[in-house]
């Protein structure tokens, strides 16, 4: 049973994980097992109509009061989700109550499973010393049912498919009840509803998940679990636990002892620690995650992470080639530490659409100033770069452009037909954003198809909130789930140094495999600035070779693992591998381009010092 915290996600961002979780397990293990999951979460306001719904139960234009309206496929009426209020989505195998498998023609016990989580409410409901039962022909758990002032406290939606389960339930601990006034809730309009505050108990949101997820594993009894979870925001405008350059305070002093103006990297791009830099007290850093300290700015490297640079007339020809196309690279403007090794291969990273990014990552060297428009002529000189260079492969990264009207998706698929009008017989890759999770967005990329589309996931689920306040755990894990549920050969990154378990990287790989990810890079976190995070733990080569075993093991085609490892390196060998070919290495034919519209460079940039 992987159990997870996820902390308040989009309706929709859940559902598409949810389905890439029941996709994935059933693609595994086709005749049932596997690992179950409990998702336990909070949604902003939304009100969603299961198959039975009745629109006429819809009040009011959703929209006037704040929240959004989905159509979703659980059994049901009209339901409100919202903060205050517990939604767990169990997604399990269940059984058959004769024993018969579905191949000897078996059908999960879905009344007896409507009957468990109801229970697991009353249950979870009682340690809080609140009375509540079932209330005959109307599924949920009800305080005083059976009497005329029965009020509905907890709601249950569920979908059966192939013997999995979908959806769940949505306990009602302190929500804005006006939202319910909006609705007839689950088109019952002669009864009320209630929640455990009006009840007279004022348990928070986590004291109720720990009482259900507890009740919940003593009803189903997995043989294991193993937990992860985000750390909740702070209340709107406290920002206090992130680092200063996520705090607004710009990105303070370099910490490669180089002179260069920040967002550039040194001449060499290596990112070697100098000894002048001073470190900058960083208030509240990653407390509430429970990461307590960091390497000092001044200490050393391993040996292991001291870059190695050259200079070659492969290199001053990239140089030429980018600066005769009027193109910026992320390898400088990140400070990778390869950038000497790539470009002396002929290959670099392109920025297009400006070197400015919408989000601040407390790891990532981007520069966050206010970016400019989209530039219509970027994708056609990216395409050009790629022909000059003799690409067979090329990887299109990109910035996050929350300010564009698409997302900047608009200009990621232009780029990928442009190389490919100029180009037909290149590969690409697209290391894009996660779009704000808009779906439309994001088919605007599928929809060309990319040879693979990679997203970083970037941290394990306890750091999200410090390390890239903008982004999110199970949002980053829905857009892998619908890559690969879109039939695209699926990617991401992790970058490791910055408070993480060991226990909890293995967990992140695990929740990468099972909504379908293929491809996994890894790398070591490198400080960049005095204001950005500090490296908080060296991990040693060796490690990085268990954390690739480790991937493979949990069905990962390809984990390319190293200290040095950034998200596009290597790719077009990763590529190859995850598809049966060739085994990964380095790859001479590689050109990675970053476009407006991602907070992709993330895994360049944030592993960059």
């Amino acid at each position: 049973m992987q159990v997870r915290r996820l902390g308040r996600v989009e309706y929709s961002d859940a559902l598409a994980l949810q389905r890439g979780l029941h996709t994935q397990s059933l693609r595994a293990h086709p005749g049932g097992g596997g690992d179950d999951h409990l998702l336990m979460l909070e949604h902003p306001h939304t009100y969603t109509l299961g198959r039975n719904a009745d629109d006429s139960n819809v009040l009011v234009d959703p929209a006037a009061v704040g929240a959004a309206v989905l159509e979703v496929d659980r059994g049901g009426d009209v339901t409100y989700h919202g903060p205050g209020q517990l939604v767990a989505y169990p997604l399990v195998t269940l059984p058959d109550p004769t024993g018969r498998t579905r191949a000897e023609g078996g059908l999960p016990d879905s009344v007896g499973w409507v009957c468990l989580l109801e229970q697991v409410l009353i249950d979870t409901l009682d340690h809080f010393g609140i009375e509540a039962g079932r209330e005959p022909g109307h599924p949920g758990v009800w305080v005083a049912a059976g009497t005329a002032a029965s009020r509905k406290v907890a709601a249950v939606g569920v979908r059966v498919e192939r013997g999995r389960t979908l959806h769940g339930v949505a306990l009602n601990i302190d929500p804005d009840m006006a939202m319910f006034g909006h609705i007839v809730p689950c088109g019952i309009a002669d009864r009320g509803v209630t929640s455990m505050a009006l009840e007279g108990c004022p348990a928070t949101l986590e004291q109720v998940a720990d009482v259900f997820e507890d009740a919940f594993v003593d009803r189903w009894q997995p043989s294991a679990t193993e937990r992860a979870a985000v750390v909740p925001r702070r209340a709107k405008g406290d920002d206090s636990d992130l680092a200063p350059f996520s705090r607004g305070e710009g990105p303070g002093r370099r910490t490669d002892g180089s002179n260069s103006p920040v967002g550039r990297s040194g001449a060499d791009g290596s990112g070697n620690q100098g000894n002048g830099a001073t470190s900058v007290r960083l208030l509240g850093r990653l407390a509430e995650a429970g990461v307590a300290s960091g390497t000092g700015i001044d200490e050393p490297k391993p040996e292991w992470m001291r870059a190695r640079f050259h200079h070659d007339e492969k290199v001053l020809a990239t140089r030429r080639t980018v600066a005769d196309l009027d193109l910026v690279t992320v390898c400088e403007e990140a400070g990778c530490p390869n950038l000497s090794e790539c470009w002396a291969e002929g290959t670099a990273t392109f920025m297009v659409n400006g070197e400015r990014c919408t989000r601040a990552c407390g790891f990532c060297l981007v520069d966050t100033h206010k970016p400019s428009g989209a530039d219509p002529g970027e994708p056609g000189r990216v395409a050009e770069a790629v022909q000059r260079m003799g690409l067979d492969f090329a990887v299109v990264t990109t910035v996050a452009r929350d300010d564009l009207p698409d997302e900047g998706a608009g200009q990621i698929a232009a780029t990928i037909r442009a190389i490919r009008d100029r180009c037909p017989d290149t590969g690409v890759e697209v290391l894009i954003s996660d779009c704000r999770g808009r779906a439309d967005a994001l088919e605007v990329i599928f929809a060309e198809r990319p040879d693979v589309l990679n997203h970083n996931i970037e941290t394990v689920a306890r750091l999200q909130r410090a390390v890239r306040p903008s982004a999110g755990y199970a949002r980053s894990l829905s857009v892998l789930a619908r890559s690969a549920a879109a039939g695209l050969m699926t990617k991401s990154g992790l970058v490791l140094g910055m408070g993480e378990t060991r226990e909890e990287i293995h967990t992140t790989l695990r929740d990468l495999a099972a909504v379908g990810t293929q491809i996994v890079t890894v790398g070591q976190y490198l400080r960049p600035t005095t204001n950005h995070l500090p490296v908080a733990h060296w991990w040693t080569p060796e490690d990085f070779e268990e954390f690739a075993r480790v991937g493979t093991e949990l069905g990962i085609a390809h984990v390319e693992s190293s200290p040095f490892t950034r998200s596009s390196h290597h790719a077009a060998g990763a590529a190859a591998a995850a598809a049966g070919g060739v085994g990964a290495g380095p790859m001479l034919d590689t050109v990675e381009a970053v476009v407006d519209g991602g907070a992709a460079p993330s895994a360049h940039v944030g592993s960059i010092s």
